[in-house]
């Protein structure tokens, strides 16, 4: 495994290559980062189109999950939006695209499942004596349900979301806010997000050692960090600046 850079960083401490000193927490964001989304929400409409054929019968299903995909815009639009959107493309009655959004929310908790590493890794990074945060945008209702399901409660120290704070990433406010519940340092906290701009841009903004984990639904960031594909992938390197002898 090597952790690959995005540009050159002679400003950032780690820009030389060295990995820096042994970090004290690390902050992640939540979706995309810790679970995957994009995945879910496409098994989430299969199944609908699957399940719900007196309603989705008379569309092609691959049409329908692309709508969907393309709709849900990574989670960034409101799902009545979107279903009220889907009910004018496809000629649907008002009833069926009530129906069709209740049922959205029914199944989102059967398909909201973390990704295979990340609660091993969690697990490590706190036997490693790390504190551990959650940095996400959203509502708090919507991401307390996400966070619940995958059973990330337990493996970490502090959970801020945006509607809570009153402020959302790529603001400084929030990630100063989770520093200081942590109590810990700039230079102490490392940060892992998969939004270019929200989690990668905010967190180097602020000076944090940030960690792009790299996926299809963004384009590469625009600002120096280092890339990763999985989490697992941060714990040879906790393992070089705290001679963790356990780790797997």
């Amino acid at each position: 495994m090597v952790v690959r850079f995005i540009s050159a960083v002679p400003n950032l401490p780690w820009g030389d290559g060295k990995f820096g000193v042994t970090p004290k927490a690390i902050l992640f964001d939540l979706d995309g980062t810790l679970w995957d989304r994009t995945s879910a929400v496409r098994a989430l409409a299969n199944d609908q189109h699957e399940d719900l054929c007196d309603v989705l019968g008379h569309i092609p299903r691959d049409r329908y999950v692309d709508r969907i995909i393309r709709l849900d815009d990574l989670g960034r639009v409101d799902k009545g939006v979107l279903y009220e959107t889907i009910g004018v493309e496809f000629d649907l009655r008002q009833s069926e695209v009530a129906r069709l959004h209740a049922d959205f929310w029914t199944r989102f908790a059967r398909h909201t499942r973390p990704f295979p590493e990340v609660s091993d890794t969690l697990r490590y990074l706190r036997d490693a004596g790390i504190k551990l945060g959650i940095v996400s945008n959203g509502s708090i209702v919507v991401q307390e349900a996400k966070i619940e399901q995958l059973r990330l409660s337990a493996l970490v120290d502090t959970i801020l979301i945006s509607e809570r704070e009153g402020v959302r990433k790529p603001n400084p406010e929030i990630f100063h806010r989770a520093l200081a519940r942590l109590e810990v340092a700039i230079s102490q906290t490392w940060f892992i997000g998969d939004n270019p701009d929200d989690d990668v841009a905010g967190a180097v903004a602020v000076g944090l050692r940030t960690f792009w984990r790299e996926c299809p639904d963004w384009s590469r960031p625009t600002v120096a960090c280092e890339v990763i594909r999985s989490l697992d992938e941060l714990l040879p390197l906790v393992a070089q600046t705290n001679d963790i002898d356990a780790l797997p």
